[in-house]
């Protein structure tokens, strides 16, 4: 794109982003209940409450009420300001230029500063950190986080500057197209640095945690509740309505149905799906199906034989009838997934794969072929171990997979259910044969889904690959997103050769809400639901 161009746009563009941000939007003719109190179930206990460590869906829940960016969404999903009203773009695009908002004020009554960002981003890049989301920020390609993620260089040479207490600069080492939709993820938040420095890890602790949000910790009961409280001292409290929201963990889905039905929960985080059809005749007005930006794994660790031979992976892959899960089990209007992307990725267009155009007979006939090829048969079954999180969904849809495995190919699996935290563990020390997995889009575009499986991406498999990280290499610096999408392409073409995962289905995203509860989008395909733009309705 020639610079004339880009100059209209960064006009442009700041002119759009000064625009005022959202919160609960109440309609006029709704009568507010005289108490605005929810509750919603949460599926797992939370890992973390660190913004620098959010990698799955329960804490980013709990992270989003309490921690904000430069940027964040509207109820639909739409880009809009936050910690920054306005910002601006270099010619060339490596440079941005944020403004932050004047009067924005942590928990503590203290100023939120440009300083404090760039405290934050330099925390979550360096190694010493740990931070799991690293990564992330190599992928946004900020100037210089590879090298400081890698340990070859200080994290002061992040190119993140506070040019003075409201003004922030960003600099990349190339364009990103996608940038402004990145900086959604929590790992973009700022953290409050006294905080971290006096506590450690122990920052997080009601007694001790400082925020940026709607909302502040009040409780953490460990396995039971997570309580967060209005924070009076934030930006735009006069637009939020709901004064606390209560976070359950419950991972026993027919558990946390049950307590919908007596009215302890507001909105659930699942519920069983046998009940889906029984649940749609009888609950119209509470169920809830959206699009949704996920796809659900299974994940090979590359490193263990027979693993290590893309004949063996894809002959698994190819042995699964997808309409069977999607159709049969599922239920709920899920899609079979052949590919990484999800087709309600804006913008995005799958190219034909070969597999996903074999009727199930043909997969399956190949899908011998291959593992014979690879020296398995009757007489020398394949055998291994599949792990997965304890939820009742993940273990149904386990043992239907073993059988289908073994019917088509005669393979042995043995399953084995872990706790959350301990699961997230054994992915990231790669403890692992083959686990399931799910990925859930850090903002819609294509490349959430696409980088993971980068040499470079979280990718717990460690699959590596010159091809598709070439052709992922060259989308970022694609002149359209027409020409972005042929590159995307080609990444899951390489992706169905080598298949280091299986893809198993498209999420929708099913919840079950009371009718008093008002502000929750269903147009939305991004997983996040902020409380501060929901109320209770009067009966």
């Amino acid at each position: 794109m020639h610079g004339s161009k880009v100059s209209k746009l960064a006009a442009l563009m700041a002119l759009i982003v000064a625009a005022p941000a959202m919160a609960a939007e109440v309609p006029a003719n709704v009568t507010l209940a005289d108490v605005q109190e929810i509750v919603r179930g949460n599926g797992d206990e939370v890992p973390t409450l660190d913004p620098a460590f959010s990698s799955d869906t329960a804490s980013s829940r709990v992270i989003h009420d309490m921690f904000e960016g430069l940027i964040t969404q509207d109820p639909d999903g739409n880009i809009i300001p936050a910690l920054a009203t306005r910002w601006q773009q270099s010619d060339d695009g490596k440079v941005y230029t944020f403004f932050l908002r004047e009067g924005a004020k942590w928990s503590n009554g203290e100023p939120i500063t440009a300083r404090d960002f760039e405290y934050s981003y330099q925390r979550v890049i360096d190694p010493n950190t740990g931070s799991n989301y690293a990564w992330y920020y190599s992928m946004a390609h900020i100037l210089n986080a590879d090298a400081i993620s890698r340990g070859e260089m200080p994290k002061d040479k992040l190119g993140v500057k506070a040019l003075d207490d409201l003004t922030l600069q960003i600099i990349l080492d190339k364009a990103v197209p996608y940038f402004e939709k990145m900086l959604v993820h929590p790992s973009m938040s700022p953290v409050y640095p006294k905080a971290v420095e006096t506590y450690g890890d122990g920052w997080t602790k009601p007694e001790h945690i400082v925020t940026s949000s709607a909302y502040k910790l009040s409780k953490w009961v460990i396995n039971e509740r997570i309580v967060l409280e209005r924070n009076p001292t934030y930006w735009n409290n006069g637009k939020t309505v709901i004064n606390k929201v209560t976070y359950l963990p419950i991972q026993d889905m027919t558990a946390e149905y049950n307590r919908f039905r007596t009215g302890e929960i507001d909105i659930t985080s699942s519920f069983p799906l046998e009940q889906y059809n029984a649940i749609k005749k009888q609950r119209p007005d509470e169920l809830l199906t959206m699009p949704s930006l996920g796809t659900y794994y299974y994940l090979f660790n590359i490193d263990k034989a027979p693993f290590n031979d893309a004949r063996v992976r894809k002959a698994l892959a190819y042995a699964i009838d997808r309409d069977v899960v999607t159709k049969v089990i599922l239920g709920q209007g899920q899609l079979p997934a052949y590919g990484i992307t999800p087709p309600s990725v804006s913008g995005f267009e799958a190219p034909e794969l070969t597999w996903a155009d074999m009727s199930q007979k043909e997969r399956n006939a190949k899908a011998k072929t291959l593992l014979e090829a690879a020296g398995y048969n009757k007489s020398n079954p394949l055998e291994f171990e599949l792990i997965y999180n304890t939820m009742e969904s993940h273990k149904k849809l386990a043992i239907v997979m073993a059988a289908m495995w073994k019917k088509t190919l005669g393979v042995k699996v043995d399953l084995a259910n872990q706790e959350w935290k301990t699961f997230l563990q054994k992915l990231s020390q790669r403890d692992f044969t083959v686990a399931r997995y799910a990925w859930n889009g850090d903002y819609n575009e294509a490349s959430t889904f696409l980088s993971y499986f980068e040499t470079s991406g979280m990718n717990y498999s460690k699959w590596s690959n010159k091809a598709y990280d070439e052709a992922m290499a060259n989308a970022i610096k694609a002149p359209d997103n027409a020409k972005r999408n042929q590159y995307y392409q080609q990444a899951e073409l390489v992706f169905a050769q080598e298949m280091p995962a299986i893809p198993l289905y498209h999420y929708t995203r099913s919840v079950l809400k009371q009718t008093d509860v008002g502000g929750y989008s269903t147009t939305n395909a991004a997983e996040a639901r902020f409380t501060r733009d929901l109320y209770v309705i009067k009966q």
